[in-house]
């Protein structure tokens, strides 16, 4: 199994596709987790006010998403690496270091969240009206946050040992049964938006203890080890230090989104929160495959890059930059030209659909654009380059987005039509910054590395 997982052997694009489209798959997949949960949402008592109500859970969600990245995809990319330097305990005891971190953080935020639920929502842009829906959906979810850390923390580690396809099934058995207790819960047991939240609950404890199986079991090729379960502080740096990165990257979303919906709610009310929440949903379902090409291409990078083949990291650098423009691109289009339907999946309130149209055009401009982010974002992250992958999450999010998006409302009258302007610019700068600066600093320098 071992051999099989050489990704020194092999095509280089053949290697990346075998984890990246089972890993694109199962992350569309997980998306479902909460887009499913928005679409039957939508869709209870024909209100805007429970999807409302939901969609400002999202930065907490998010915050939840990137601390499980922060030590799942900060601790992948080392083993990787270490696996590729031959050191298979070196490689076992970063993964289980990570395990340790992903459970005693997702314990301290279940009690952070529970103390400051009401706080954090009103913060985050919850009317009198939409409070009660948020707090009923955000009060169950945050008891399942360990089950969430354990599942998308640990998958990244099932992936980086060449096991996508069991990493697939990771998300797909929760995913599914997500989708079939959603309307259960919902509609039948007449739960509404507890009924949602109860449903990702237990599917994400369904995908956590599937993925605890086989990282506990003979066939993985790095296992779960109860005595090695300690706190190592040289390890846990290094897993910190590199996940940093996708913490913020995350991390930062949670950021925008409290900018967005407050600024939203001051121009536009609970209306325009509600397109947000429209808009977040559509971009993570067609952001996924670009997320899991660039996450598929990284054990392949680091891998080579541990096995001091320059030659074959240029060559996942070239294929995952090209496929992701070529997706990027191809979404753009359809969703200019075909925008209505994606709205009314979420919800068909003429009101909300005429206004999430023209925001919908706004937001995706030059979405192609990020592309080239995810890209050199995870080359930096396969290649352990912290300090640039830090840099460029921050850039984009805090430096560019979030002060667009308090200034443009207030420019010229833009109002809510600032908001949604911001993301775009934002691509464009934030994109081509992040791709030419891994161009020059690493791809450029690659041969010199063979030549050393």
């Amino acid at each position: 199994m071992t051999v099989q997982n050489d990704f020194s052997r092999g095509s280089v694009s053949g290697n990346i596709l075998r984890l990246a489209v089972p890993l694109m798959l199962a992350q569309l997949v997980n998306v479902l987790y909460n887009v499913v949960d928005r679409i039957f949402i939508g869709h209870i008592g024909g209100s805007t006010l429970p999807l409302t109500g939901v969609g400002l859970c999202m930065p907490v969600i998010t915050v939840i998403s990137a601390f499980s990245g922060l030590f799942g995809m900060g601790g992948a990319p080392i083993c990787s690496i270490a696996r590729g330097q031959g050191d298979m305990e070196e490689a076992e005891q970063v993964q289980n270091t990570s395990f340790v971190l992903l459970v005693g953080c997702g314990i301290v935020l279940t009690v952070l969240g529970e103390l400051f639920l009401h706080p954090l929502l009103t913060l985050f842009g919850a009317s009198a009206d939409t409070l009660p829906y948020a707090a009923s959906y955000l009060r169950i979810y945050l008891a399942g946050t360990v089950f969430v850390m354990i599942s998308l923390g640990m998958n990244a580690f099932i992936n980086t040992q060449g096991f996508a396809k069991t990493g697939m099934l990771t998300v797909s058995i929760g995913a599914v049964l997500n989708l079939l207790l959603d309307p259960l819960f919902i509609f039948g047991l007449d739960m509404g938006v507890s009924g949602a939240a109860l449903a990702t609950v237990l599917s994400q404890a369904a995908s956590a203890v599937w993925a605890l199986w086989f990282l506990f079991s003979r066939r993985a090729i790095l296992r779960l080890r109860p005595h090695t379960f300690r706190w190592q502080s040289h390890r846990v740096a290094r897993i910190v230090g590199l996940g940093m990165s996708n913490f913020i990257a995350l991390g930062t979303n949670g950021v925008v989104q409290i900018a967005c919906n407050s600024t939203l709610q001051t121009f536009g009310g609970d209306l325009y929160v509600g397109v947000m929440t429209v808009l977040t949903a559509i971009r993570e379902v067609v952001q996924m495959p670009i997320s899991g090409l660039t996450n598929g291409s990284q054990p392949v990078i680091s891998f080579n890059y541990g096995a001091n083949a320059p030659g074959r990291v240029k060559q996942a650098i070239r294929f995952s930059v090209i496929a992701g423009i070529v997706y990027a691109t191809l979404c753009w289009a359809v969703l200019f030209f075909f925008p209505a339907p994606f709205v009314r999946l979420f919800n068909d309130d003429p009101t909300l659909v005429t206004a999430a149209i023209p925001a919908l055009h706004l937001y995706f401009f030059g979405y192609f654009m990020m592309s080239l982010q995810f890209a050199g974002q995870s080359v930096f992250v396969a290649l352990g380059r912290s300090k640039q992958a830090i840099f460029f999450s921050l850039f984009r999010k805090i430096i560019i987005v979030v002060p667009l998006t308090l200034l443009l409302p207030y420019i010229g009258g833009l109002g809510t039509t600032g908001v949604f302007l911001a993301e775009a610019v934002s691509n464009f700068i934030g994109g081509t910054a992040c791709f030419l600066t891994m161009y020059y600093t690493v791809y450029r320098r690659l041969d010199d590395r063979a030549k050393a």
